[in-house]
């Protein structure tokens, strides 16, 4: 018999016989209610119906964190691009980037998105 065979054999058996044994050993309580019995996600009933109610601010909120959270990402590249090339030119369009971030926050802002926050 080859040893690849030999192998399949031997992991076949190990498994058959780990099976067995939780077979033997696992046991169902009779008295288990029902409520331990069905799934839990979250809190949520996985049966019911799929339109839960979410809130729009908070939707709102997570693309707006999303945004900006991107957006000061992009800020990383700028300070070591100063340090290779042409410092004034990249520091106005640093300064320029974050003014229209600025300008984006007051603009949420003022539509009393982050009211609430």
């Amino acid at each position: 018999m080859s040893s690849l065979m030999f192998m399949m054999l031997i992991t076949f058996m190990i498994s058959l016989l780990l099976m067995l044994l939780y077979t033997m050993v696992s046991f169902s309580s009779p008295c288990e209610s029902y409520e331990k019995k069905t799934p839990f996600e979250c809190g949520f009933d996985p049966m019911s119906s799929m339109r839960s109610s979410m809130s729009t601010r908070f939707f709102l909120l997570l693309v707006l964190f999303l945004i900006f959270d991107i957006e000061i990402s992009l800020l990383f590249p700028f300070f070591n691009i100063m340090m290779l090339k042409n410092t004034t030119l990249i520091l106005m369009s640093l300064i320029l980037f974050l003014l229209l971030l600025f300008l984006g926050l007051l603009v949420e802002w003022s539509q009393e998105v982050l009211e609430w926050v």
